[in-house]
């Protein structure tokens, strides 16, 4: 009798172990969005770069990532010579997920009417980055 309660206390543990070994498996494999570092920026003329890396996606196939910025049209004294030059860009991108990370490098481009022509460059500022899916984000970023 002795032995059929300990064969009885064996299988629930062995069930117990079973189910908390299964909540841990799903646990992982949902995962935990995170940036890796910082976006950076670079700039060319009138279209800016941002570079990002996201890791923890888990089992996602895909993220959405959006760029926001103001792209400014400065003169050579550094000013901002007329309102019109100043325009708002923004992307929306659908970024592969591998292994569960994301590498992406996403270029929007500045449209100015009338264009912005050297002497004069090509400023962006309040560059935002976010990844819609995981709502992860970064803003304040700028170029130059």
């Amino acid at each position: 009798m002795k032995v059929i309660k300990q064969i009885g206390r064996f299988k629930i543990l062995a069930v117990l172990a079973l189910a908390t070994a299964a909540f841990l498996v799903v646990k992982v494999w949902a995962g935990s969005p995170h940036l890796v570092g910082a976006a950076t920026t670079s700039c060319s003329g009138d279209t800016l770069t941002v570079c990002g890396k996201e890791s923890g996606l888990g089992n996602e196939t895909q993220i959405t990532v959006t760029i926001s910025a103001t792209a400014s049209c400065i003169n050579g004294g550094g000013n901002h010579p007329k309102a019109v030059n100043k325009t708002s860009v923004n992307g929306s991108f659908v970024v592969p997920v591998q292994n569960g990370h994301a590498d992406y490098c996403l270029t929007v481009t500045a449209a100015f009417q009338p264009e912005c022509a050297p002497p004069m460059t090509v400023v962006f500022t309040d560059v935002t980055v976010t990844d819609t899916v995981n709502n992860l984000g970064q803003s304040n970023l700028s170029c130059p």
